[in-house]
Protein backbone atom coordinates (compact mmCIF):
# COMPACT_ATOMS: atom_id res chain seq x y z
CA UNK A 1 0.00 0.00 0.00
CA UNK A 2 1.39 3.40 -0.81
CA UNK A 3 2.20 5.22 2.70
CA UNK A 4 3.28 9.07 3.33
CA UNK A 5 6.41 9.07 0.98
CA UNK A 6 4.67 7.31 -1.85
CA UNK A 7 1.94 9.90 -1.43
CA UNK A 8 3.67 12.73 -1.18
CA UNK A 9 6.00 11.57 -4.88
CA UNK A 10 2.67 11.44 -6.40
CA UNK A 11 1.06 14.98 -5.21
CA UNK A 12 4.81 16.52 -6.12
CA UNK A 13 4.31 14.86 -9.47
CA UNK A 14 0.49 15.81 -9.89
CA UNK A 15 0.83 19.23 -8.92
CA UNK A 16 2.40 20.72 -11.94
CA UNK A 17 0.51 18.93 -13.88
CA UNK A 18 -3.20 19.75 -12.69
CA UNK A 19 -3.34 22.29 -10.21
CA UNK A 20 -5.21 24.94 -11.80
CA UNK A 21 -5.79 22.69 -14.68
CA UNK A 22 -9.58 22.06 -15.50
CA UNK A 23 -10.85 18.86 -15.33
CA UNK A 24 -13.43 18.20 -18.03
CA UNK A 25 -14.39 14.69 -17.95
CA UNK A 26 -14.53 11.30 -15.39
CA UNK A 27 -14.34 7.70 -16.46
CA UNK A 28 -15.37 5.13 -14.15
CA UNK A 29 -15.01 1.46 -15.26
CA UNK A 30 -15.32 -0.16 -11.68
CA UNK A 31 -18.80 0.06 -10.12
CA UNK A 32 -16.86 -0.75 -6.86
CA UNK A 33 -14.67 2.25 -6.87
CA UNK A 34 -17.19 5.04 -6.27
CA UNK A 35 -18.06 5.13 -2.63
CA UNK A 36 -20.36 8.20 -2.36
CA UNK A 37 -22.95 9.22 -4.21
CA UNK A 38 -24.00 12.25 -3.23
CA UNK A 39 -22.70 15.09 -4.64
CA UNK A 40 -22.80 13.16 -7.82
CA UNK A 41 -19.75 12.59 -9.59
CA UNK A 42 -21.00 14.81 -12.33
CA UNK A 43 -20.68 17.76 -10.07
CA UNK A 44 -17.08 17.67 -10.64
CA UNK A 45 -16.17 17.54 -14.51
CA UNK A 46 -15.80 21.17 -15.84
CA UNK A 47 -13.92 22.57 -12.85
CA UNK A 48 -10.37 23.38 -12.29
CA UNK A 49 -8.15 22.04 -9.16
CA UNK A 50 -7.61 24.62 -6.95
CA UNK A 51 -5.77 22.24 -4.11
CA UNK A 52 -3.48 18.65 -3.70
CA UNK A 53 -3.73 17.78 -0.21
CA UNK A 54 -2.54 14.42 1.41
CA UNK A 55 -5.12 12.91 3.89
CA UNK A 56 -3.46 9.79 6.08
CA UNK A 57 -2.96 7.42 2.99
CA UNK A 58 -5.36 9.43 0.53
CA UNK A 59 -4.98 11.56 -2.22
CA UNK A 60 -7.45 14.55 -2.05
CA UNK A 61 -7.78 16.66 -5.48
CA UNK A 62 -9.79 19.96 -4.04
CA UNK A 63 -11.92 20.96 -6.99
CA UNK A 64 -13.58 25.03 -7.53
CA UNK A 65 -16.45 25.30 -4.77
CA UNK A 66 -14.81 23.45 -2.14
CA UNK A 67 -15.55 19.57 -3.89
CA UNK A 68 -12.61 16.71 -3.20
CA UNK A 69 -12.41 13.95 -4.99
CA UNK A 70 -10.36 11.73 -2.68
CA UNK A 71 -8.53 8.61 -3.88
CA UNK A 72 -7.66 5.26 -1.61
CA UNK A 73 -5.24 3.65 -3.78
CA UNK A 74 -5.45 0.59 -0.92
CA UNK A 75 -2.68 -2.18 -1.40
CA UNK A 76 -3.04 -2.25 -6.00
CA UNK A 77 -4.17 0.91 -6.80
CA UNK A 78 -1.47 2.86 -8.72
CA UNK A 79 -1.69 5.87 -10.52
CA UNK A 80 -0.78 7.19 -13.87
CA UNK A 81 -0.07 9.88 -16.38
CA UNK A 82 -1.12 9.73 -20.39
CA UNK A 83 -1.61 11.66 -23.12
CA UNK A 84 -4.72 9.84 -24.21
CA UNK A 85 -7.60 7.62 -22.87
CA UNK A 86 -6.98 4.68 -22.18
CA UNK A 87 -8.17 1.62 -24.43
CA UNK A 88 -11.73 0.26 -23.49
CA UNK A 89 -10.25 -3.37 -23.42
CA UNK A 90 -7.72 -2.68 -20.69
CA UNK A 91 -9.69 -4.21 -17.27
CA UNK A 92 -6.65 -2.85 -14.46
CA UNK A 93 -8.30 0.43 -15.47
CA UNK A 94 -10.75 1.52 -12.87
CA UNK A 95 -11.21 5.26 -13.74
CA UNK A 96 -9.33 8.05 -15.96
CA UNK A 97 -9.62 11.52 -14.86
CA UNK A 98 -9.19 13.76 -18.44
CA UNK A 99 -7.78 17.35 -17.11
CA UNK A 100 -7.17 20.05 -20.36
CA UNK A 101 -3.04 18.77 -19.49
CA UNK A 102 -3.56 14.89 -20.02
CA UNK A 103 -4.94 11.94 -18.40
CA UNK A 104 -4.40 11.06 -14.65
CA UNK A 105 -5.92 6.83 -14.77
CA UNK A 106 -6.31 4.65 -11.66
CA UNK A 107 -5.50 1.09 -12.11
CA UNK A 108 -5.69 -1.58 -9.86
CA UNK A 109 -3.64 -5.19 -10.25
CA UNK A 110 -5.85 -8.26 -9.02
CA UNK A 111 -8.88 -9.50 -9.05
CA UNK A 112 -9.76 -8.06 -5.37
CA UNK A 113 -11.31 -3.86 -5.65
CA UNK A 114 -9.89 -2.42 -2.54
CA UNK A 115 -9.05 1.24 -4.18
CA UNK A 116 -11.63 3.94 -3.09
CA UNK A 117 -13.07 7.11 -4.46
CA UNK A 118 -15.10 9.72 -2.78
CA UNK A 119 -16.59 12.64 -3.90
CA UNK A 120 -16.58 15.20 -0.72
CA UNK A 121 -18.30 18.53 -0.15
CA UNK A 122 -16.60 20.87 1.96
CA UNK A 123 -13.89 20.52 4.67
CA UNK A 124 -16.04 19.42 7.35
CA UNK A 125 -17.22 16.75 5.11
CA UNK A 126 -13.15 15.69 3.94
CA UNK A 127 -12.17 15.93 7.87
CA UNK A 128 -14.57 12.88 8.48
CA UNK A 129 -11.71 10.44 6.03
CA UNK A 130 -8.94 11.55 8.36
CA UNK A 131 -8.87 8.79 11.04
CA UNK A 132 -6.82 11.30 13.42
CA UNK A 133 -3.08 10.23 13.49
CA UNK A 134 -0.78 13.42 13.79
CA UNK A 135 1.37 14.36 10.84
CA UNK A 136 4.73 12.15 11.38
CA UNK A 137 6.98 14.72 10.26
CA UNK A 138 5.62 17.81 12.42
CA UNK A 139 4.74 16.22 15.13
CA UNK A 140 7.47 17.66 18.16
CA UNK A 141 8.81 14.76 20.39
CA UNK A 142 6.53 15.11 22.98
CA UNK A 143 3.34 14.99 21.20
CA UNK A 144 4.98 12.06 19.00
CA UNK A 145 5.63 10.34 22.41
CA UNK A 146 1.72 11.01 23.70
CA UNK A 147 0.50 9.46 20.46
CA UNK A 148 2.76 6.52 20.96
CA UNK A 149 1.71 5.96 24.64
CA UNK A 150 -2.08 6.84 24.20
CA UNK A 151 -3.01 3.20 24.35
CA UNK A 152 -0.40 0.26 25.35
CA UNK A 153 0.26 -1.64 22.08
CA UNK A 154 3.36 -3.13 20.20
CA UNK A 155 5.36 -0.35 18.63
CA UNK A 156 4.81 -2.29 15.48
CA UNK A 157 0.71 -1.82 15.89
CA UNK A 158 1.17 1.40 17.13
CA UNK A 159 3.22 2.63 14.58
CA UNK A 160 0.76 1.49 11.84
CA UNK A 161 -2.26 3.09 13.44
CA UNK A 162 -3.92 5.93 11.54
CA UNK A 163 -5.70 6.87 14.35
CA UNK A 164 -2.06 7.83 15.88
CA UNK A 165 0.33 8.90 13.09
CA UNK A 166 -0.81 9.55 9.38
CA UNK A 167 0.42 7.82 6.60
CA UNK A 168 2.75 4.98 8.27
CA UNK A 169 2.53 1.52 7.30
CA UNK A 170 4.16 -1.93 6.94
CA UNK A 171 6.75 -1.14 5.02
CA UNK A 172 8.33 1.81 6.48
CA UNK A 173 7.37 0.93 10.16
CA UNK A 174 9.78 -1.56 9.61
CA UNK A 175 12.06 0.63 8.77
CA UNK A 176 11.91 3.04 11.32
CA UNK A 177 11.89 0.61 13.40
CA UNK A 178 15.22 -0.62 12.42
CA UNK A 179 16.56 2.77 12.10
CA UNK A 180 16.01 3.10 16.23
CA UNK A 181 17.23 -0.25 17.32
CA UNK A 182 13.92 -0.61 18.79
CA UNK A 183 11.62 -4.26 19.09
CA UNK A 184 8.60 -5.04 16.65
CA UNK A 185 6.72 -6.35 19.49
CA UNK A 186 7.72 -3.88 22.51
CA UNK A 187 5.25 -2.59 24.18
CA UNK A 188 4.93 1.28 24.01
CA UNK A 189 3.26 1.56 27.82
CA UNK A 190 7.03 0.11 29.04
CA UNK A 191 8.73 2.31 26.48
CA UNK A 192 11.58 4.56 27.94
CA UNK A 193 11.77 8.09 27.30
CA UNK A 194 15.08 8.02 25.54
CA UNK A 195 13.39 5.07 23.46
CA UNK A 196 10.41 7.30 22.69
CA UNK A 197 12.63 10.25 21.54
CA UNK A 198 14.64 7.81 19.11
CA UNK A 199 12.07 6.41 18.04
CA UNK A 200 10.80 10.00 16.83
CA UNK A 201 13.97 10.99 15.18
CA UNK A 202 14.26 7.84 13.54
CA UNK A 203 10.72 8.37 12.15
CA UNK A 204 11.35 11.88 10.94
CA UNK A 205 14.81 10.53 9.61
CA UNK A 206 13.34 7.82 7.52
CA UNK A 207 10.37 9.69 5.95
CA UNK A 208 12.26 12.43 4.89
CA UNK A 209 15.17 10.51 3.38
CA UNK A 210 12.44 8.65 1.45
CA UNK A 211 10.68 11.44 0.06
CA UNK A 212 13.67 12.74 -1.09
CA UNK A 213 14.54 9.53 -2.41
CA UNK A 214 11.57 9.18 -3.98
CA UNK A 215 11.38 12.82 -5.46
CA UNK A 216 15.40 12.24 -7.05
CA UNK A 217 14.35 8.85 -8.97
CA UNK A 218 10.88 10.59 -10.40
CA UNK A 219 13.42 13.66 -11.63
CA UNK A 220 10.48 15.37 -12.47
CA UNK A 221 8.68 12.26 -14.55
CA UNK A 222 5.71 10.89 -13.24
CA UNK A 223 6.61 7.90 -10.60
CA UNK A 224 5.38 4.58 -12.38
CA UNK A 225 7.57 2.03 -9.89
CA UNK A 226 5.42 2.71 -6.79
CA UNK A 227 6.20 -0.78 -4.27
CA UNK A 228 6.27 -1.35 -0.90
CA UNK A 229 9.78 -2.78 -1.79
CA UNK A 230 12.67 -0.94 -3.06
CA UNK A 231 16.09 -1.24 -3.15
CA UNK A 232 17.68 0.60 -0.30
CA UNK A 233 15.47 -0.93 1.98
CA UNK A 234 17.30 -1.86 5.46
CA UNK A 235 14.79 -4.77 6.65
CA UNK A 236 11.71 -4.94 5.09
CA UNK A 237 11.29 -7.27 2.09
CA UNK A 238 14.66 -8.37 3.35
CA UNK A 239 14.10 -11.61 4.65
CA UNK A 240 17.17 -13.89 4.92
CA UNK A 241 19.49 -11.30 3.47
CA UNK A 242 21.88 -9.57 5.71
CA UNK A 243 21.12 -6.90 7.87
CA UNK A 244 23.04 -3.63 6.37
CA UNK A 245 24.19 -2.40 9.75
CA UNK A 246 25.40 -5.30 11.76
CA UNK A 247 25.30 -8.51 8.55
CA UNK A 248 22.94 -10.50 10.59
CA UNK A 249 20.37 -12.41 8.87
CA UNK A 250 17.13 -10.33 8.49
CA UNK A 251 14.18 -12.44 10.07
CA UNK A 252 10.15 -11.74 9.86
CA UNK A 253 6.90 -12.77 11.48
CA UNK A 254 4.09 -13.14 9.24
CA UNK A 255 0.88 -12.26 9.84
CA UNK A 256 -2.14 -12.40 7.51
CA UNK A 257 -1.74 -10.68 4.27
CA UNK A 258 1.48 -9.14 5.76
CA UNK A 259 4.73 -9.51 7.97
CA UNK A 260 6.94 -7.53 9.58
CA UNK A 261 11.10 -7.81 8.50
CA UNK A 262 13.55 -7.25 11.67
CA UNK A 263 17.37 -7.69 12.70
CA UNK A 264 17.32 -9.73 15.85
CA UNK A 265 20.68 -8.47 16.38
CA UNK A 266 19.91 -4.58 16.06
CA UNK A 267 16.66 -4.67 17.46
CA UNK A 268 15.50 -7.76 19.52
CA UNK A 269 18.98 -8.28 21.90
CA UNK A 270 20.22 -11.55 19.49
CA UNK A 271 16.19 -13.07 20.36
CA UNK A 272 14.30 -14.68 17.62
CA UNK A 273 10.28 -13.23 18.10
CA UNK A 274 7.80 -16.08 17.62
CA UNK A 275 5.99 -16.41 14.48
CA UNK A 276 2.53 -17.11 14.86
CA UNK A 277 2.02 -20.16 12.31
CA UNK A 278 5.29 -21.90 12.92
CA UNK A 279 5.56 -21.29 16.69
CA UNK A 280 1.94 -23.20 16.42
CA UNK A 281 3.54 -25.88 14.83
CA UNK A 282 6.58 -25.96 16.55
CA UNK A 283 5.69 -25.60 19.90
CA UNK A 284 8.14 -26.26 22.70
CA UNK A 285 10.25 -26.34 19.91
CA UNK A 286 10.19 -23.17 18.34
CA UNK A 287 13.73 -21.58 17.84
CA UNK A 288 14.74 -18.97 20.45
CA UNK A 289 17.86 -17.63 18.82
CA UNK A 290 18.80 -16.98 14.72
CA UNK A 291 21.62 -19.69 15.38
CA UNK A 292 18.81 -22.52 16.48
CA UNK A 293 16.64 -21.24 13.46
CA UNK A 294 19.38 -22.60 10.88
CA UNK A 295 19.99 -25.68 13.28
CA UNK A 296 16.47 -26.48 12.64
CA UNK A 297 16.47 -25.96 8.98
CA UNK A 298 19.66 -28.39 8.92
CA UNK A 299 18.07 -30.91 10.53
Amino acid sequence: MPELPDIAAYLDALAPRILHRRLERIFVRSPFLLRTAAPPLADAEGRAVAALRRVGKRIAIGLEGDLWLVLHLMIAGRLHWKAALPKPTDKRTLAAFQFDSGILTLTEAGTEHRAALHVISGEAALATLDAGGIDPLTATPADFAAALRAENHTLKRALTDPRLFSGIGNAYSDEILHRACLSPVALTARLPDDAAFRLHAATREVLEEWIARLRGEAAGKFPEKVTAFRDGMAVHGRYGLPCPRCGARIQRIRHAANETNYCPACQTGGKLLADRALSRLLREDWPRTPEELEALKRR
